[in-house]
């Protein structure tokens, strides 16, 4: 009697467990869209539609995102070290604090971006399109901006580029 009692309070306490542990976000990321403080480092999302995804706090570090639709994507203290945004759209996104160092945005579009506090250390930005970008507090220490459309963009001293 003892070991069945036993056998099943270790059977019940493992369902309990099993149902009380949180789902892995990465699994309905599809459905949902959002992948807050996801674990998404060196992943291939290339070309893919994430418009309006919620990715928050999320590790895209050395991701390949060459190409891909984040309009209006919640990027707001994510991890995009080394990341491949080349040719991204980036319309409207809300990159808040990210950590974009070293990340390759060559030929994104960031027009109306939120990069408020960003850390673009390095990052390659030739001949993206910052227009009414804000900037606000950005790092830019070795940022490449050669043939960048700054026009209406907040600067990180809070001036307005003409």
């Amino acid at each position: 009697m003892f070991q069945r009692l036993t056998a099943a309070s270790l059977l019940f306490g493992l369902l309990i467990l099993t149902a009380c542990a949180e789902p892995d976000p990465r699994d309905t990321f599809a459905e949902t869209g959002e992948c807050i403080e996801c674990d998404l480092k060196s992943e291939d999302l290339s070309g893919q539609d994430l418009n309006s995804a919620v990715l928050n706090r999320a590790d895209l570090s050395e991701a390949d995102l060459s190409q891909a639709d984040l309009s209006a994507a919640l990027l707001d203290s994510a991890n995009l070290t080394k990341a491949n945004l080349s040719g991204a759209i980036l319309e409207q996104a809300a990159l808040t604090s990210a950590d974009l160092t070293e990340a390759d945005l060559s030929g994104a579009n960031l027009t109306g971006a939120f990069l408020r506090n960003a850390d673009l250390t390095n990052a390659n930005l030739a001949n993206a399109n910052l227009t009414n970008a804000d900037l606000n507090g950005a790092k830019l220490d070795g940022t490449t901006l050669d043939g960048a459309n700054l026009e209406g963009a907040i600067l990180p001293d809070g001036a307005t580029q003409n």
